[in-house]
């Protein structure tokens, strides 16, 4: 199906696929287009990049040429209402259509990348995409492809979706209406400035949601419960209690927010930064403890667990448990 033909003697031939020219620190994209008809002019140029032979192609019936598999195999996973990208040098992005928090199937991606030839790249679940992001790439790694590996893709994702899985979806964040209140004596009797609220506005604010009350309490239990239980009474839909989360005697944020009367999910994650975070529940709204670092570290466990709860989602034991493998980040 394929012959190789000198660049010489393939003046007035299509080209099979794109041909990519790189020029390091300098260029790297598409010289030639898949379809392009070879001239005299176009042979300094092949040469230039390497290229002695090119290939002429007439496809056998049960091989797909390796744009059609690579499209066949972004529509398998991504379905009708995400967005695709034209073939590029052989591959096709499924991009974004919101700002949300993206969910992948790891045993379907798994399961054809098992198969020889095949490739499908993807983003982690969890992560936050803005719209038009690229979530999932995905080639075959020859120019021509047995028809049934992509094929068995194709039937993969049916029996997946069979079974009641979501492949792929990008969930939209709610706006929430957030509460917070900032402990510490030193914050409250006015000895130091306040640093947590603003940071902690910037990332609720990052995720489409507002924080409409930030309250101050002394280190006090009964104090921040009556704040906690405050901010419930105007309808809040989530509340993050900043700081007090450390074992010093001073420190009743976890304290209070049991005392509170909220069901804790669990005080601490295994993530670093983040480790002392707390994240429970008083009816249907999460109550969240954030430990000094949510302050000035740039990425921490609250950073994982905000995005999940302004996108609908409940938080379980087995959520924080899984935040240990890859949760070290330097601490």
């Amino acid at each position: 199906m394929l012959r190789e033909v000198k660049v010489e003697d393939a003046v007035g031939m299509i080209l099979p696929h794109d041909l990519t020219q790189i020029l390091p620190g300098e260029f790297k994209g598409r010289l030639f287009r898949k379809g392009h008809q070879v001239t005299e002019a176009d042979i300094p140029a092949l040469l230039s990049i390497g290229k002695e032979h090119i290939y002429a192609m007439e496809l056998q019936p049960g091989y797909l040429h390796e744009d059609e598999a690579a499209l066949r195999m972004a529509r398998a996973i991504a379905g009708d209402d995400l967005n695709l990208t034209e073939p590029h040098e052989g591959k096709v992005n499924v991009k974004s259509p919101i700002h949300g928090l993206v969910r992948i199937d790891k045993t379907f991606v798994d399961s054809v990348n098992a198969i020889d030839e095949v490739v499908m790249s993807t983003v982690r679940g969890g992560t936050v995409v803005k719209e038009g992001a690229s979530l999932i790439g995905t080639r075959v790694i020859p120019l021509i492809v047995d028809e049934a590996k992509v094929a068995e893709v194709e039937r993969l994702a049916a029996a997946r979706r069979a079974e009641g899985f979501t492949l792929l979806e990008v969930k939209p964040f709610r706006k929430l209406r957030v509460g917070v209140v900032t402990t510490g004596s030193e914050v409250y009797k006015g000895r130091i400035q306040d640093k947590f609220g603003p940071v902690v506005k910037e990332k609720v604010a990052q995720l489409g949601s507002e924080v409409v009350d930030q309250r101050f309490a002394l280190d006090d239990s009964e104090a921040i419960v009556g704040e906690i239980h405050a901010l419930l009474a105007q309808g809040v839909d989530l509340v993050l209690v900043t700081g007090g989360m450390s074992v010093d005697p001073d420190d009743r944020t976890p304290g209070a927010i049991k005392q509170a009367g909220a069901r804790v999910v669990s005080y601490g994650t295994p993530m670093l930064p983040g480790s002392m975070l707390m994240i429970a529940y008083l009816g249907d709204v999460p109550i969240m403890g954030l430990p000094g670092c949510v302050m000035h570290d740039p990425y921490t466990s609250f950073d994982v667990l905000l995005p999940r709860i302004c996108a609908g989602e409940t938080i379980v034991r087995s959520d924080i448990t899984e935040m240990g493998y890859g949760g070290f980040y330097q601490c």
